[in-house]
């Protein structure tokens, strides 16, 4: 058998795909069925390749439909992947025009105002062990989870984001979606995540965070009201306990 350059690129192109389609299931339900669809392809991959027949013309009857079977299967993820994808590339696109309109007067304070306006509303919550949820959509819309509470469309400083979580507030029980520069809406509600490898002192605050970055391209912050600890969830992928220098990185990261 004769292995020329071509073969090596397709086989590393194939391992990249796998990889990342591992990294992107990983923890969530999807990852067995990911496991059990890769291994009933190895095994029609081996039974052909041994020439036999019976096993073949049985497992070929599912290979014929397995990609209408793996859209059904994985729609949650496949979505994900898509708003992933097209997230990116429009991130991209809008830190280049950035760079661009950066010497613009008043962008890139704007910008900042809001990060401070979050980062101390967010440390002086932690502090007082206030349980919050917010969610940064940056540009991309958000519409699905802004028309599940009450729409605010208000500028973000630091009072608004505490009296929106104080106790008393009656849209402190849901999500803050901070969507394009502003206060989109509050007491939102996100969809839970059905990770199993959470801990079992998780609340239902981080498992809404996680699910809402599971299924949309957002990030989400939480402030736990047991500890006052704060922790970030972004593509499936929890953070706990982190640092007032992570909380700054992410926030300017995602806003």
């Amino acid at each position: 058998m004769t292995i020329s350059l071509l073969d090596l690129i397709d086989f590393f192109i194939f391992s990249f795909i796998i990889y990342q389609i591992y990294t992107l299931l990983r923890g969530n339900f999807g990852y067995g069925l990911f496991l059990g669809v890769l291994l009933l392809f190895v095994i029609w991959w081996t039974v052909n390749a041994l020439d036999m027949q019976l096993m073949s013309s049985l497992l070929n009857q599912f290979i014929n439909v397995g990609v209408i079977i793996i859209v059904i299967i994985f729609q949650p993820e496949i979505r994900r992947f898509l708003l992933f994808l097209g997230n990116t590339t429009l991130r991209k696109r809008s830190n280049f025009l950035s760079r661009i309109l950066l010497a613009k007067p008043g962008i890139k304070t704007d910008r900042e105002r809001q990060i401070m306006a979050l980062s101390s509303a967010l440390l002086r919550m932690s502090r007082d062990k206030t349980g919050a949820l917010l969610v940064l959509s940056g540009d991309t819309s958000a519409e699905p989870l802004i028309g599940t509470g009450t729409l605010l469309d208000a500028v973000v400083t630091r009072r608004l984001v505490e009296s929106i979580f104080n106790k008393t507030s009656p849209l402190h029980d849901g999500a803050l979606i901070i969507s394009k520069g502003r206060a989109a809406a509050a007491s939102c509600i996100l969809p839970l995540s059905e990770n199993g490898n959470l801990p079992a002192d998780v609340g239902l605050r981080h498992r809404a965070a996680l699910g809402a970055s599971e299924r949309y391209a957002v990030a989400a912050v939480i402030v736990s009201e047991e500890n006052g600890f704060i922790s970030t969830g972004f593509q499936g992928i929890m953070k706990y306990h982190i640092s007032n220098e992570e909380l700054l990185i992410f926030l300017q990261e995602h806003i």
